[in-house]
C-alpha cells in the first residue's frame, strides 16, 4: 500500500466515526427522561469542548507560527464573519445546522493538515487521525439529533453524514499532493476554520449544552477539552 493510499484510508476511518456517532443516535433506544436529557446536553458540551480544543491545540498554533499578525487576524476574523453570515441566512430560512457546520469546519482543515504533514512526521499524522476520530464521534451524534429537529428523515441524515465523511479523504489527498510545500496557505485555511468554529461554539453549540437548574452537563465541555489536551500532549 502506497503512503498516499494509507493517508486517504486513515482519514476516512477517522471521519467515519461521525457516521458511527450518528448511528448511535439513530438507534438509541431509551425513553425520554431527566437523566437522559442531562446526558444529551453533556454530549453536546463534550463536542463543544473537543471543538474548542481543536482550535486551541490543532488549528491556531500552526497558524500563529506561520502567518504574520495581520494575515492571522484577517483570516481568523473572516472565518467568524463568514460563518456568522451563513448561520444568519440559515436561521432566516428556518432551522439550525451549527453542529453539522462545526463538524465539517473541524474535520476538513484537520484532514488537510494530516495529509500535509504525514510524509514529514508519520507519528503526528497517525495521532492527528486518532484525534479527528475521537472528536467526530460525539459530533456525529449531535449532528444527527440537530438535523432531526429540522425535520430531515433519519435515512437522509445518515446518508448526508456518510457523504460528508468522504470529504475528509479528498481534503487529505489535496493536503498530501498540493500543500506540503505551501505552509502559508495551509495555515490560512486553519486560521479561517478556527474563526468559524469559535463563532459556532459560542453562538449555537454552548447554549444548547445549558439546562436550567442543572449544573453537570457543562462538565462535558471540560472532558472534551481534556481529550484535546491529551491529544496535543501526545502529539508533542
Amino acid at each position: 500500500m502506497s503512503e498516499l493510499v494509507f493517508v486517504v484510508a486513515i482519514t476516512w476511518v477517522a471521519g467515519a466515526t461521525a457516521y458511527v456517532g450518528a448511528l448511535v443516535a439513530r438507534f438509541e433506544p431509551t425513553q425520554e427522561s431527566n437523566i437522559k436529557d442531562e446526558l444529551l446536553h453533556g454530549i453536546t458540551a463534550f463536542g463543544g469542548g473537543a471543538l474548542l480544543a481543536a482550535v486551541a491545540f490543532s488549528l491556531t498554533p500552526h497558524a500563529m507560527v506561520v502567518l504574520n499578525p495581520g494575515l492571522l487576524v484577517v483570516t481568523f476574523v473572516s472565518g467568524g464573519a463568514v460563518f456568522c453570515a451563513i448561520d444568519a441566512a440559515l436561521a432566516r430560512r428556518g432551522g439550525s445546522f451549527a453542529q453539522f457546520l462545526a463538524m465539517m469546519m473541524d474535520y476538513v482543515p484537520e484532514a488537510i493538515s494530516l495529509g500535509a504533514v504525514f510524509s514529514q512526521n508519520r507519528k503526528m499524522g497517525l495521532l492527528l487521525a486518532a484525534f479527528i476520530g475521537l472528536q467526530n464521534l460525539p459530533e456525529g451524534f449531535n449532528t444527527f439529533r440537530e438535523l432531526r429537529t429540522n425535520n430531515f428523515t433519519k435515512r437522509n441524515i445518515l446518508w448526508a453524514i456518510f457523504v460528508a465523511s468522504l470529504i475528509g479523504p479528498l481534503a487529505a489527498y489535496l493536503g498530501y499532493t498540493l500543500l506540503q510545500e505551501r505552509e502559508t496557505l495551509t495555515a490560512a485555511i486553519m486560521s479561517f476554520a478556527s474563526g468559524g468554529i469559535l463563532y459556532l461554539i459560542f453562538q449555537d453549540i454552548a447554549p444548547q449544552a445549558v439546562m436550567r437548574n442543572h449544573w453537570k452537563p457543562p462538565l462535558g465541555a471540560v472532558l472534551g477539552f481534556a481529550v484535546g489536551m491529551i491529544g496535543s500532549v501526545t502529539v508533542g
